[in-house]
């Protein structure tokens, strides 16, 4: 089995204000240490504040994402950002499919498909969400869910462009709700997300790639998540709003790591 980097990222939706999320982001630059050379951190703050949030993080090896992106270059498309806005501000990496643009905005698979598409051709790295919500876990469909928004995000993705690709499991219900999955459960829907990856492209590419866990993450049951083998991180919203509990929660996931491991960070094969 590939000894696969554990990665963290807070969202930070739309939260922060200038101030506070320059605050934030130095706090966590200080408090992650060399935490970074056993973690991929990012950050993902709201569009208005990337610049900003970009300069603090400076040189230190954190990662900036933004949480969204248009798949067209430019045009008349009010209120939306594009790649090359995204790579201007320098950042590396953005998410695509999050519950709440499929379930509040009512953003469709085949515009999720496109996003992921444009932002991997323009050389951004890209963390695919993918979730059930409570009705359809009580349903007893959340496998059809997770297997159809998998399918239909990858799209046309080829095995080269999933070496940029990280895949998020958020289930629905347990976003902002206070409700986790059990490890047990979390640790089940991931392994069957690396089963259809497996089948969608081989083993290696499904060993390879890096599944994170999101919905209620908090410094209480980070260590427990994580001890999933098959959970790689976590996507973390409202604790990432918080430096120390985010800290905490990047700690248990970088306690994770295999020392001894020969696999490169994120950080960096970026470099290479």
């Amino acid at each position: 089995m590939t000894a696969r980097m554990p990665i963290v990222g807070g969202n930070w939706k739309m939260n922060t204000d200038l101030a506070s999320a320059v605050e934030l982001a130095e706090d966590v630059v200080a408090g992650c240490g060399t935490m970074v050379e056993s973690c991929d951190v990012a950050m993902f703050p709201p569009f208005p504040y990337l610049q900003a949030v970009g300069r603090a993080l400076g040189h230190h090896g954190l990662v900036l994402g933004a949480q969204d992106v248009y798949p067209k270059p430019d045009g008349a498309f009010t209120g939306e950002v594009s790649t090359a806005m995204l790579l201007d501000l320098h950042a590396e990496m953005v998410l695509v499919g999050h519950s709440e643009r499929r379930h509040v905005i009512g953003e469709r698979d085949d515009l999720i498909a496109a996003k992921l598409t444009t932002a991997l051709a323009a050389g951004l790295k890209v963390v695919l969400c993918i979730g059930e919500t409570k009705e359809q876990r009580t349903a007893g469909t959340t496998r059809d869910v997770l297997n159809t928004q998998l399918t239909a995000g990858l799209g046309t993705v080829d095995a080269d462009g999933m070496r940029d690709v990280i895949i998020a499991y958020e289930p629905v219900w347990a976003i902002g709700t206070g409700e986790t999955a059990t490890p047990e459960d979390a640790e089940s829907e991931h392994a069957f997300v690396r089963e259809r990856l497996a089948e969608l492209y081989d083993a290696d590419i499904a060993d390879a790639t890096r599944i994170q866990y999101g919905g209620s993450v908090k410094p209480n049951n980070a260590e427990e998540l994580i001890a999933g083998p098959n959970i790689d991180g976590f996507l973390v919203g409202g604790a990432s709003l918080k430096a120390d509990d985010f800290l905490a929660i990047i700690r248990a996931a970088a306690a994770t790591a295999d020392a001894g491991s020969s696999e490169r960070s994120y950080r960096e094969a970026r470099n290479a």
